[in-house]
């Protein structure tokens, strides 16, 4: 026997080694799975991509605003001096946008983005709308109670005072169908909830914005195209992240799908956090901030 023991020995030993590797092996890939990482990226590469998703100039689009400003002040959604007050810092953005009647087009940037939440959420919210008459924000019987509704304190009176009740951007009822099923495809990261469920002042200034632009014949891919970049600079740091994580995946931001980008699987709460927590911590990303919401 004991001349078969050091073989004995060695197979054992080659045995267990190999066992262990094996754990070793298995644990390191488990681990990689769950555990983000973000390969290195350049400081040029992050610094395109902000250009890209936010560019200092901004996002021009030709959508014929025209009196819908001074139309809004009339019937009392917005009360001018509050507007004012708010914007006090830009009075010529607001003399043009609330006095003009013949603007044709819309320029956000990073400083006209919260001028644009607002004065978009007092269109979508006083604008007769199926959606807001019969869709999920009359499922509690209560619209009032939602931060779009309860959080509007710039009309001269209660948001609900002027809740769809205005026909102020011209719709017909084929129209109003393709609002809402277009308003089904847009989300937003600060919720899970879509645009056709606008309980925030983001998704009722989205809202707004589709059915402007659907009131002018605006193709699908160019509203999803419009806010995409609306809600970029409503919530820059979600959509770097995102540009960065089809970046990764091969697709430069000018070449992603609007539509996709807008969907559940990233541009809700629930989507965005699952990218985030693929893609870890990028440096570089983390600065951007993110709009609230409220007035």
């Amino acid at each position: 026997m004991s001349k078969f023991f050091p073989k004995l020995l060695l197979i054992l030993a080659a045995f267990l080694a190999g066992s262990f590797f094996s754990r070793y092996r298995a644990s390191t890939q488990v681990a990689s799975r769950v555990s983000p990482t973000s390969s290195p990226v350049s400081v040029a590469q992050i610094n395109q991509l902000k250009i890209q998703v936010l560019p200092p100039q901004g996002f021009t689009f030709d959508i014929a605003w025209g009196d819908l400003g001074q139309r809004l002040v009339k019937i009392g959604v917005i009360d001018r001096a509050k507007f004012d007050k708010l914007f006090a810092g830009q009075p010529d953005l607001v003399k043009k946008y609330l006095d003009g009647s013949d603007e044709t087009s819309i320029t956000i940037t990073a400083d006209s983005a919260q001028f644009w939440v607002d004065l978009l959420w007092a269109a979508g919210l006083a604008q007769k709308s199926p959606v807001l008459d019969s869709g999920p924000m009359q499922a509690s019987g209560d619209p009032g109670r939602f931060a779009s509704t309860g959080g509007w304190t710039l009309g001269k009176k209660s948001a609900m005072t002027y809740y769809s009740q205005s026909q102020l951007i011209p719709l017909t009822p084929d129209q109003h169908e393709r609002v809402k099923s277009i308003a089904e495809n847009i989300y937003r990261p600060c919720c899970g909830n879509s645009t056709a469920f606008p309980d925030c002042n983001h998704g009722m200034a989205a809202l707004g914005l589709v059915e402007l632009m659907v009131s002018q014949g605006a193709s699908d891919d160019q509203i999803y195209r419009t806010i995409l970049a609306f809600n970029s600079f409503w919530f820059p740091q979600t959509y770097l992240e995102l540009g960065y994580h089809f970046s990764k995946s091969g697709t430069s931001w000018d070449r992603v799908d609007p539509k996709l980008a807008l969907g559940k699987s990233f541009s809700s709460g629930p989507g965005y956090s699952a990218v985030k927590r693929q893609i870890g911590t990028v440096p570089g990303l983390n600065d951007a901030g993110g709009g609230g919401c409220g007035v």
